[in-house]
């Protein structure tokens, strides 16, 4: 009977990381499709159009049909000074990351994302969140190493496309900072959907500033703009400009799709579970990119973020064993009687989950695969 019922949680558990896994690339390969494909060269509107679907959707869920679980003590204090700088980030994260894939390839994004726990440690050492640590140090300067090596062997390499890149990666840094610092620390839990309940409406009013200034006019120069027929695409300084609705919702809905996946396999599993999986992703990305967009990859790119992806498993276990070690801790001073067993903060002796992977909770539905 054990075995039964380990086998079907396990099974379980393996049909949702490849739901994960298959939306995960379909969101990115999708946005890719639209914005240096499809002819919809606006990432800042593509953006907003994710936010207004995942806004509604959100609101459905949340309460309307009432299926995801919305119960959470925010104040309209507490979402102005613990939300809203949140949501500010997000939009940077989204814009910049969106606007990325029109100079960049998939593949080479992708490696350059394998930086990010560096990004990450910084930020959070800077901010006072993470104390520095010799060992953790040496293991992302490795991984710096192998994506400095992939980044070199590039051969369609792009400064700006790589300068929006660089940028997005340093938000979604201080984003997952202070996601620890505004909400964890505030005992605010917040799921995949909720996220999206509470952030994605903000996320659209800021990057509706930048769209109004970058994109608008652009979209208000086209010809026959907005009643141009969706098969015949307008034409802005030569560039093809496709107003075509179904692929630009449909984009959005995959969107969506992609944080109930989230939503789903840290419900069933954990956060950990998808952070594991992430590297596995991004192995299959790089190379199913590679083929749809006729992206060239070289040996040099493939050594360096082989070395990287190997520093990056270093660090996940160093992690790993940290959280360890202080779940250990907490659970013997639970039953030694030197914390209280209430409210589940693990400040408070409660549940043995790190604040750290709390935050990672949060920021989960926020990353864009």
């Amino acid at each position: 009977m054990m075995d039964a019922t380990a086998t079907r949680e396990a099974t379980t558990a393996c049909a949702y990381v490849s739901l994960w896994i298959a939306l995960s690339a379909g969101v990115i390969l999708y946005n890719k499709y639209v914005l240096a494909v499809h002819g919809f060269p606006f990432p800042i509107a593509l953006t907003m159009i994710h936010m207004a679907f995942c806004s509604f959707m959100a609101y459905a869920l949340v309460k309307v049909f009432k299926v995801v679980d919305g119960c959470v003590a925010m104040t309209r204090q507490a979402y102005v000074r613990r939300v809203l700088p949140i949501a500010f980030l997000f939009a940077v994260v989204l814009w910049t990351g969106n606007s990325a894939y029109l100079y960049l390839s998939v593949s080479f994004i992708q490696m350059v994302k394998a930086s990010m726990p560096v990004v990450v440690f910084a930020a959070a050492v800077s901010m006072r969140v993470e104390k520095y640590s010799h060992k953790m140090a040496f293991i992302l300067a490795n991984i710096a190493l192998g994506v400095s090596v992939a980044s070199w062997g590039e051969l369609n390499f792009h400064a700006v496309g790589f300068t929006f890149l660089i940028a997005s990666m340093a938000a979604e840094a201080f984003r997952i900072v202070s996601v620890q610092l505004l909400l964890a620390s505030a005992d605010i839990k917040l799921n995949s959907i909720t996220t999206l309940y509470y952030v994605s409406p903000a996320c659209f009013a800021f990057l509706s500033v930048p769209f109004a200034v970058m994109e608008l006019p652009t979209m208000l120069a086209a010809p026959r703009w907005p009643t141009a027929a969706y098969a015949d695409p307008a034409s802005v300084d030569g560039k093809q400009i496709n107003w075509e609705p179904t692929v630009l919702w449909t984009n959005a809905a995959v969107a969506f799709m992609l944080n109930v996946s989230i939503y789903l396999l840290i419900g069933k599993t954990s956060a950990l579970t998808m952070n594991v999986a992430g590297p596995v992703k991004d192995w299959m990305l790089i190379y199913l990119s590679s083929l749809v967009f006729d992206a060239p990859i070289t040996s040099t790119q493939i050594g360096g973020y082989a070395y990287a992806f190997a520093a990056v498993c270093a660090y996940n276990y160093e992690k790993f064993k940290t959280m360890k070690a202080k779940e250990a801790t907490m659970t013997t001073g639970s039953l030694g009687g030197g914390a209280s067993s209430v409210g589940g903060d693990p400040g408070r002796g409660g549940s043995a989950k790190s604040a750290r992977a709390r935050a990672y909770e949060h920021s989960a539905p926020c990353r864009k695969a």
